[in-house]
């Protein structure tokens, strides 16, 4: 991914042109110094679901100079009823 204002947008760009219909659905947002994580659920063509956690590090004027992030595929049954939400 190419970096700055321009690698962030062209790779959301891209994705939406590669997989349309993708979804992410924002469940939890948390903000703390310099740092933003994002707890989504995202739902792909085809009927794959994953949970996702996105860490985000700022520096001292707001630009993203950081990011980290796992997914998990959502399971088609779960063994308790917490779900991952």
């Amino acid at each position: 991914m190419r970096t700055g204002k321009e690698g962030f947008i062209a790779h959301f760009d891209r994705m939406a042109a590669e997989y349309p219909g993708k979804r992410v659905e924002v469940k939890r947002a948390f903000a703390e110094a310099n740092h933003v994580i994002l707890h989504c659920r995202q739902i792909w063509p085809g009927g794959l679901e994953y949970a996702g956690i996105d860490i985000f590090r700022l520096d001292d004027s707001g630009k993203i100079v950081e990011h980290w992030d796992v997914l998990q595929e959502m399971p088609g049954k779960s063994a308790h009823d917490n779900g991952m939400f």
